[in-house]
């Protein structure tokens, strides 16, 4: 599957390299044009390319966005995610750090309403740069069959596409993580968010599971 990647800072540049030593293709597409990510490219081999942003999410099968929440809106053409996987991996922020008071919604509701023909997934917003870059490739390299039951490091999985969730599942797995449902993009949502339970809280799949079963 071919990832389009919108945003190459620590976290999509980092999201880029795990995706690439899992095997998958990665579109790439930032602020600043396609010419800026060049060393990353050279880095990531011919797995990876560049493009404008409306480019890079028209290339690619599924899109992930990993920008700055404020700039979200309006920043693809609608018909370059429509009917696609649109994986929100930002966190919406407001002045000081503090969590962006949206009135009681989740923060993928309103990226749902602006792209109403994707598919969008809350997800791959929940870890550190640092951890997601290291944490999955160390299960990928035990063998199989080695890794305990719940070992692995959880990503979490909310919307109100089945489908879309387990697609996003799929690559959670290839990257050496666990895939866990939190349920709806409004209730599963909201705990995944700066603020919520799940946040920046590196968790193994057990201990996820035994958390959302409670």
């Amino acid at each position: 599957m071919r990832t389009g990647i919108i945003g190459t800072g620590r976290i999509g540049s980092t999201l880029a390299r795990i995706l690439v030593a899992a095997g998958h293709e990665v579109v790439l597409a930032n602020a600043r044009g396609p010419r800026s990510i060049d060393p990353l490219l050279a880095e990531l081999g011919p797995a990876a390319s560049a493009a404008h942003p409306a480019e890079a999410a028209a290339r690619a099968e599924l899109v992930v966005l990993m920008v700055p929440y404020a700039s979200i809106q309006g920043l693809l053409p609608s018909a370059s995610v429509q009917d696609k996987v649109l994986v929100d991996a930002t966190n919406a922020f407001g002045g000081g750090g503090k969590p962006l008071d949206l009135g009681g919604r989740a923060s993928s509701e309103p990226v749902a309403e602006w792209y109403p023909g994707a598919r969008v997934v809350k997800s791959l917003n929940t870890m550190h740069f640092e951890t997601l870059a290291v944490a999955g490739g160390t299960s990928r390299t035990k063998s199989r069959g080695s890794t305990s039951e719940g070992e692995r490091l959880a990503h979490f999985t909310a919307g109100d596409d089945e489908k879309a969730k387990e697609i996003v599942a799929g690559i959670i797995a290839d990257l050496g993580f666990a895939p866990v449902d939190t349920g709806s993009l409004h209730s599963g949502g909201i705990l995944q968010e700066p603020g919520g339970p799940l946040f920046n809280r590196p968790l193994t799949e057990a201990q996820a599971l035994a958390w959302i079963s409670h």
